[in-house]
Parts: structure tokens; sequence; C-alpha cells
């Protein structure tokens, strides 16, 4: 933005919805300027902090008037770039916006402002014996309108799905101002256009959502963790169908490949069971009586072909340590490379070992150092690439061909570019190489119908 639009935005701002939520000032906005994304930032001209859906109405007015681009941003935990003002202006933060409004125990609903953080969402309605089931990596420190902004999957999305299969109603406001209501605390809705459907997964390109309805479960009473190591990845993913094929569907089903338990293994000073393993499944099934687990746990070890003695936790200590391996991947992979590629490609299930094999070849033949792990159970790969002491500018030039590598690949065994993550600002370029020029062209109309002027979350997906 040139200087007199920004005085001209900061004025109408500070008009409508009062100075002290319009911020400009350098050491401030600075913290806007990125996301978990590693090596991006762009600084925005504006930060304006919402405190409800009005201060959302009355601040996309002012920007559709002035044609001022604006980035909807929840925690700032997405690494795909959605949240980074990559064309400057507005940054609009829905962090204030955190109230669980209610918690309906007899519809077994949550009513939700947008910037709920999902782990505080499901301890609160865990207390009501009730269960919010979609649980990302980050899900102490992500919002729930980020997740919804993402489509965000999570470990337990082998039994549970998703994020799209929990949301049945949002308020959402359109670039002009226009505040629209879709759904509620109702199970069915034929009527129309699925809107929550449209916007689930849209990244911030089409609305912003300022109230979130979500169908809570009942909470199962026990869950029972355990870890399976394997000699290699084949031998993993071959008894990922031999549980699933015997009727057992695990509430999670992670998995670690050798390299990712080397590094998280130095990471946390050799604390972790079998280290050498070539690989490691994470197990946890759930249901309402001890006994039921114990009978799929014997279901499961009498399936399961490995040379290893299975670790089942018993006390909720022991299933911590058999966790803290997968949930330390990222500090372990930021502490060996603070900038590195990550990739969350999803594949056919049964393709992840010929999948990881195919990726892991193409990284050896350029020397890269790789950990890959992931949601077994769905085909969801984490794939991180790391840098370590490659000349950064050699670096940069890398990526474009590792990135389009890594997409062939996971394309040619029937998979697509991104399970959970989405395609933001750093994946936009390849959105051809999994999407038609036909579903381009739809998805394009679809962005014109809902912001003419284009000024939501501009350069991302497209």
């Amino acid at each position: 933005m040139d200087s007199i639009t920004i005085k001209n935005v900061i004025k109408d701002l500070e008009t409508a919805i009062g100075k002290r939520k319009v911020v400009y000032d350098a050491d401030i906005i600075e913290k806007y300027s990125k996301d978990e994304t590693s090596d991006l930032y762009h600084y925005p001209d504006i930060v304006v902090r919402a405190g409800a859906t009005e201060d959302v109405s009355k601040t996309l007015s002012i920007c559709s008037k002035y044609i001022v681009p604006v980035v909807a941003r929840g925690a700032g935990t997405g690494v795909t770039g959605g949240a980074v003002p990559v064309q400057g202006g507005v940054v609009l933060s829905l962090e204030l916006m955190n109230r669980i409004i209610e918690i309906d125990r007899e519809n077994m609903v949550a009513v939700v402002e947008p910037g709920v953080i999902t782990g505080d969402l499901q301890r609160a309605v865990q207390k009501e014996g009730m269960m919010y089931p979609p649980d990302p990596a980050s899900l102490d420190s992500c919002s729930i309108a980020g997740n919804v902004a993402e489509g965000a999957g999570g470990p337990r999305a082998v039994k549970y799905g998703t994020t799209k299969d929990y949301i049945i109603g949002l308020e959402f406001v359109l670039p002009n101002g226009s505040i629209i209501n879709y759904g509620g605390k109702i199970v069915k809705n034929a009527t129309g256009y699925n809107l929550s459907g449209v916007l689930v997964g849209s990244e911030g390109t089409l609305a912003v959502i300022t109230k979130i309805f979500l169908r809570l479960i009942p909470l199962p009473s026990h869950s029972l963790d355990f870890l399976i190591p394997f000699k290699n990845i084949d031998d993993a993913v071959k008894n990922v169908n031999k549980i699933i094929c015997s009727r057992i569907i695990p509430s999670t089903i992670e998995f670690m490949e050798e390299d990712s338990i080397k590094l998280v293994s130095e990471f946390l000073g050799g604390e972790m069971p079998f280290p050498d393993a070539g690989a490691h499944l994470l197990i946890q099934v759930d249901g309402n009586s001890e006994e039921d687990l114990l009978k799929d746990l014997e279901s499961i070890t009498a399936c399961v072909d490995t040379d290893y003695e299975i670790i089942v936790a018993q006390s909720r200590s022991q299933s911590d340590r058999i966790w803290k391996a997968r949930r330390s991947m990222r500090e372990a992979i930021q502490e060996k490379s603070p900038i590195f590629l990550a990739e969350d490609c999803v594949v056919p299930r049964s393709m992840i070992a010929v999948f990881l094999r195919e990726v892991k070849d193409f990284l050896n033949t350029r020397n890269l150092s790789s950990v890959m792990f992931g949601h077994a159970g769905d085909g969801n790969v984490h794939i991180d690439v790391l840098k370590k002491d490659i000349d950064y500018v050699e670096w940069k030039k890398m990526l474009p061909e590792l990135k389009e590598n890594i997409y062939k690949i996971a394309i040619k065994h029937g998979g697509t570019i991104s399970g959970e993550h989405g395609i933001g600002y750093i994946r936009k370029d390849f959105l051809s190489l999994a999407v038609s020029r036909d579903e381009i062209d739809l998805l394009r109309r679809i962005k014109h119908a809902f912001d003419p002027d284009m000024i939501l979350n501009p350069g991302k997906i497209f």
C-alpha cells in the first residue's frame, strides 16, 4: 500500500472499531509477519486485533473500499505460509476472539469463536463427558478456525476423520462486510449448497470465519497405547493392513521410519525404546471398557508379525514415554536444521512404503538428509528435508526441483501433494501437478464469486 492509502485505512479503522484494536508499530507487527513456515516472512502494513464479529465486518468493509489485501490469522501455527501477508496490507488477527461460547450437552454441540485453541476445547468438552476428536500435532497452540481453514487432520483421523467431519455450522464474513450464518445445531441440512464444505480448507481466501458449530461425540472411557517396532518400514506398512483387515480400527496408527527414529533418539539423549529399529508403529485403541481394549490388543498382537517385543503402556507415564518421540519430532528437526523443507503428501495406505523408498532414494542422489513419519492409518506422510550446512543460495535454488519430484512420486502412486497442511504460499506453483486445468478454473470462479476484488489472502493457493 502507498503511504496515503495506509493513512486513510488507519483513520477509517480507528474510527470504526477503536484505536486500541489497530496496530502499526513495527516492533509489534513483526510477530504477524510470519507463521511456522520455515524461512518465510513479510511484514503487514497494519494489524487489526478483532474482538467481535462486528469488528471483522467493519474491517473487511473498509479494506474492500480501498481494495487492500486482508490476511485472516488465528494462532499462526501453519506451515505453508497461509498466514504470511506476502502482499502486505492488513493482518486481521482473531486471537482475541477466543471464547468457548457454549457446550451444549443435550445436542452434543460446541459453539466457539475462531481463536479458541484446539487443545483447550478438547479438555473443556472432556469435562462434560464428550469428545472433539480432531487432534493436529499443534493442538495446544493452533486455533479452531485455523484448523477449519486448513482442513486439519491429525493422528485420530484413521478412526474419527478430520475437521471437516465435525463442522455443522459457520458464521462468516464476506469481503464486503456481509455476515452470513450457515447451519447450526442441526444434524442434517439439505438447504442449498453446503457452504461449510466450501469454506473448510479454503485457507482464508473466501471469507473470514467468526463462529463455529462443532459436532461432539461421546467420550470413550478407556484407552490403551502400545508401540510395535519392526525391521523396516515395509514390514510396518504390511502390518497396518493386517490390523485394519482384522476389523480393528485403532484411534491412531502413527509411524516413524529409521532416520526419524535416529534423529529423535539423539534429540532425547537416547530416551526412547528400540532406537535401532527400522520402523515404529505407535498405536492407540479406545473403547468403553478395559475388557474391550484387551480383546483388541489380543487381536492385534495375534495378527502382527514382528521380531521385537511389543511395549504396552501400563500407566499414563508409560503412555507419555511411548508418544514422547513422535511428539518431539518437530523440535528435533528444528534443532538439527532450523531451515528445512516440510512436506505432507498423502498416498493410499498400502503405498506408504513404496512412496517413502522412492522419495528417500531420490533425496539420497542429492546427498540430502531427510526424516519421514506420519499417519500410517490414512497414508499421510510427513517428509522433512534438512538444509543443515548447505549454502543458503544453493538451497533456495534446489527447492523447486525437490518439491516437484516429491509431488510427482506421490501422484504416481495415487496420492496428492498435501494431506492436511494445505497449499498456501509455498506450494501454489505446483497445484497444476495435482489438479486439472478445468478444476483450477472452477476453483478460481468460486474464489471470484466470494471475493470479486481478490483482497482475501492474495498470493495463496493459485
